[in-house]
């Protein structure tokens, strides 16, 4: 099961599992807040009350969760700079505006409460919405294309025009991120709220789910069709199964099992794609060209030591004060419990647990 590792360079190896532990926990962390963004939209939010509501669900936690993209893609860079090069330039179009959607959702966060007109609060609610949506399809996308491949020359330079990045792999990879947040964020507004909100995204959930992980369940069987292994093959597996209990978990009304399946889902579908690519880091679709893999894309030995030593410190504490702030903000919220001015409540004396 194991035998696609052998004989790989021991730190190159490490540092790609460590970035793919990034990727996963910024698709499980930052995908439900950027699902509950595409719901602040009045379609699923009936009053400025409940959008309230949901903006306070994410409110103690978002920009925590965006550490773990920019932690992502700094290891990228320190650890693997021929990779990070490669994907910021042949990716530069994509890569712009997913920060300009970054941007843009962060303002629109801070700035709805520092109005007083329903214009004011609609206008960056649309914001909030289009935003998130923009950011899932793109990150998405950007997480097809390094599985799939970009057209690299034997420089390791992409050969094309600035849409050759866009492939059917790219938009499926969006589609299915898109679709992946939307579910995690429903999941987590049922966890995480009480009343009328609560039941509606419970329903919701239910009805969407299967058609909501299609995409990316379909990605990660294209990926495993393409390179699978045993070990990829087996996570894949295994993501199936959790997105199937996750959605038993739905009908029942269990919504800590319902939004643990599918972090389940998207860490083993993540985990199923990084496997089947090792050890390449970036495939190349021409024909002839070689694949920047971990050996040729790493950075030196002492670096990549360096870098270990580091992470030992840093990233035990990325835990635990992460794990901190969700403990403490562990509490349901309910729309009469806000205040009647302001989005912002005191999220710390909320009475109901939010429990499985």
């Amino acid at each position: 099961m194991f035998e696609q590792f052998a004989g790989q360079p021991g730190l190159a190896t490490a540092w790609f599992l460590v970035i793919g532990f990034f990727w996963i926990g910024y698709v499980v962390l930052d995908g439900f807040d950027l699902g509950v963004g595409m719901l602040m939209g009045r379609i699923f939010a009936r009053d400025d009350r409940e959008q309230r509501v949901l903006l306070n669900t994410i409110g103690p936690v978002w920009d925590g969760n965006e550490v773990w993209l920019v932690t992502a893609a700094a290891a990228t860079f320190a650890a693997f700079p021929h990779w990070y090069a490669a994907l910021s330039s042949g990716l530069y179009l994509p890569l712009t505006l997913a920060l300009i959607a970054l941007i843009l959702r962060a303002v629109s966060i801070e700035y709805r409460g520092k109005g007083s007109s329903e214009a004011w609060s609609r206008r960056w609610n649309a914001i909030t919405a289009w935003s998130s949506l923009t950011i899932a399809f793109l990150i998405g996308a950007l997480l097809s294309i390094t599985a799939t491949g970009l057209p690299l020359n034997d420089n390791g330079d992409r050969v094309g025009g600035l849409l050759s990045w866009l492939s059917w792999q790219a938009v499926l990879g969006g589609l299915g991120m898109v679709g992946f947040c939307l579910i995690h964020g429903l999941a987590f507004v049922a966890l995480k709220t009480d009343g009328p909100v609560r039941e509606r995204a419970g329903a919701l959930l239910v009805r969407a789910l299967p058609a909501g992980v299609l995409p990316l369940a379909a990605l990660v069987v294209v990926v495993q069709l393409a390179t699978g292994s045993t070990l990829s093959w087996l996570c894949t597996c295994l993501a199936v199964m959790s997105v199937a209990a996750a959605w038993l978990a739905g009908t029942r009304r269990r919504e800590g099992w319902s939004f643990a399946g599918m972090a389940g889902f998207a860490a083993l579908g993540l985990l199923a794609v990084f496997t089947a690519m090792y050890p390449a880091v970036l495939p190349t679709t021409l024909a002839g060209a070689p694949d920047l893999t971990i050996t040729s894309a790493s950075s030196s030995p002492y670096t990549l030591t360096v870098m270990t030593w580091v992470a030992g410190f840093g990233v035990p504490f990325l835990l635990a004060y992460q794990s901190w702030t969700y403990w403490v903000f562990r509490r349901r919220l309910r729309a009469e419990q806000l205040p009647s001015g302001g989005d912002h409540a005191d999220l710390t004396t909320m009475p109901t647990r939010a429990g499985a």
